[in-house]
């Protein structure tokens, strides 16, 4: 558990950097004009689009082949694509090609990513005694925080450290070399987990036959509709929440890159510190309890607090902000697992979790970038959240089973 758990800090480290360092990136690969932000960030949530096509093909490898494959298969592209980008010619170089070609390794990126993470949960899910997978479970998103953490405070420490022409020369390369080393040596950890016992007993059962995901579309719609509603209010609280922040306070002119990359650390810092105690949270209450007390709190407090980031309360507002986020993370993924049975566990996390994510997660900080722009509010974010949180808070409260889930504890025991 803790080599597949803490593994994750690199997949997140490589996947989040991009987000952390999209002002910089933006000048690199799409000139300096007005509009190379909000290029950059369309390029992104096109890029997302791969997180639910990866997902939908590693659900179907894994829940055939076994999470440990799946696994090393996801590292090894995110150490390629890392490699990759490190190596891109720049926008003065090659002129529009440059955004192109980052997009491309974006999109590998996402591919990756969208069979890592549930991979993550399920491995992590699987392996947990029944009374402790919520705090388990939620490991898995503490530590992908614990990449975002690494990602931003090495963007901030270079923009700090290094003058502008530096940065956009050479020095915007090295986190993302960084990150190829670190991936591949996590490939080698990777190597030498077993399969967890959840999926060995499905196997040699002989439950796992035909479609995965076949299976899962005509025996599982209710649970993917619940996997769809937790990952619409996971996305759009944390990448609008909390990875949209910089761009938000770049926009506002509230202050200076660097400033913008401190508040996002402490953001980091907090969502580590949150997530293990809300997954402990909802092993003794249920999820649903703690999914509907955050669903509430979501859609009273992010307008305000966007409003706070402008002020001398900034360093509140960002932290309130990442709790939100984290807290619906924590319980959200162990929420999510606990909808299907071992066979279909990675293929009904696809359908469910992940689709969502690439719809609310990638183009959520492209949305709000230009919703902002038209309203010329900074509270349009907020309201954002507010809406998803609304909606979702809805449709658990009404399908959401009230304590934990009996497909997984039937199918896992």
């Amino acid at each position: 558990m803790i080599a597949v758990g803490l593994s994750t800090v690199v997949e997140w480290y490589d996947f989040t950097l991009c987000l952390y360092f999209a002002p910089t990136l933006s000048r690199v690969f799409f000139g300096s004009d007005g509009e190379s932000l909000g290029k950059t960030l369309a390029g992104f949530a096109i890029a997302y689009v791969m997180r639910p096509v990866g997902a939908i093909f590693f659900g179907q490898f894994g829940d055939r082949r076994g999470r440990k494959p799946t696994l090393l298969l996801s590292m090894s592209l995110m150490t390629i694509a890392m490699l990759g980008l490190a190596l891109l010619p720049t926008y003065q170089q090659v002129g529009p090609v440059a955004g192109l070609l980052l997009i491309a390794m974006r999109c590998v990126m996402g591919f990756s990513i969208g069979g890592e993470y549930p991979a993550v949960v399920a491995y992590l899910f699987e392996t947990a005694r029944p009374h402790r997978r919520g705090l388990v479970t939620s490991l898995a998103a503490a530590a992908s925080e614990v990449g975002g953490l690494i990602a931003v405070g090495l963007c901030s420490w270079l923009t700090v450290n290094l003058d502008a022409p530096a940065l956009e020369s050479w020095g915007w390369r090295i986190p993302f070399l960084i990150g190829a080393l670190l991936a591949a040596a996590i490939w080698l950890v990777r190597a030498i987990v077993p399969e967890p016992p959840a999926f060995v007993a499905a196997r040699n059962s002989g439950t796992i036959t035909g479609s995965p995901l076949a299976r899962s579309l005509s025996g599982a719609r209710k649970s993917i509709a619940i996997g769809f509603a937790i990952s619409a209010l996971g996305s759009i609280t944390y990448y609008v929440g909390i990875t949209y922040v910089p761009s938000f306070i770049k926009l506002t002119n509230a202050a200076n890159d660097a400033t913008a990359l401190h508040l996002s650390t402490m953001a980091a810092f907090c969502v580590i510190v949150v997530t293990p105690l809300v997954g402990w949270l909802s092993d003794l209450t249920g999820r649903k309890r703690v999914l509907l007390a955050l669903s509430g709190l979501c859609i009273l407090l992010p307008p305000i607090l966007f409003n706070l980031v402008l002020s001398e309360w900034a360093g509140i507002a960002v932290l309130l902000l990442a709790a939100l986020a984290g807290g619906v993370s924590a319980v959200g993924a162990v929420a999510t697992a606990e909808q299907f049975p071992a066979s279909i566990r990675l293929s009904g996390l696809a359908l469910g979790a992940t689709t969502a994510t690439a719809i609310f997660g990638g183009a959520a900080p492209f949305v709000a970038y230009e919703l902002q722009r038209w309203s010329n509010s900074p509270a349009t974010p907020g309201f954002m959240i507010a809406a998803v949180a609304l909606v979702s808070g809805a449709i658990l409260y009404a399908i959401m089973p009230a304590r934990h889930s009996s497909v997984a504890v039937a199918a896992d025991t």
